[in-house]
């Protein structure tokens, strides 16, 4: 391979020998060139074609990979509003199920504070009626006693 044909196939190889031919101040050099600026872009100089198209290639990829980025961020931003509207009307079916709640809990309290003086009365029968029991238990036992006493008095009179 000639150093033209190197030279052409890579650009590296290319700018190297311009950078030598620079430095070494045989010719004016025309082509391609190294800037000392933030852009390589010089209105007048003549550029690599094959730097050209791969550099829109980058700028190109670039792009589509913000763009996509972007877009990916946009959809994230899009889920999290979903899911942000569905926990609100969650969080507001839950307040309305409370307040519900809340609702049956103050009528049982106000229907339970009616019913006290009943449930009062059901516990005073309640232990009436154990006092009565424990009265007839008592009366059951006396009468025992006496029915056993009056049998051994009968015995002993009937012997």
């Amino acid at each position: 391979m000639t150093s033209e044909q190197e030279k052409q196939q890579n650009p590296t190889l290319a700018s190297t020998s311009v950078r030598r031919k620079q430095k070494s101040g045989d010719q004016k050099i025309k082509g391609p060139t190294l800037s000392t600026s933030t852009s390589s872009f010089e209105a007048l100089d003549p550029h690599d074609p094959q730097l050209n198209h791969l550099a829109s290639l980058m700028f190109s990829k670039t792009a589509d990979w913000i763009s996509s980025e972007l877009e990916s961020t946009s959809d994230e931003y899009k889920l999290i509003q979903q899911m942000n509207k569905a926990t609100a009307c969650k969080y507001s079916d839950m307040q309305q199920i409370t307040g519900n709640i809340s609702k049956g809990v103050n009528q049982l309290n106000f229907k339970y504070q009616e019913l006290q003086p009943y449930l009062d009365q059901i516990d005073q029968i309640d232990e009436s009626v154990e006092r009565l029991y424990q009265a007839a238990i008592k009366l059951e036992n006396y009468s025992r006693r006496l029915e056993n006493k009056f049998k051994e008095l009968e015995k002993r009179n009937c012997d």
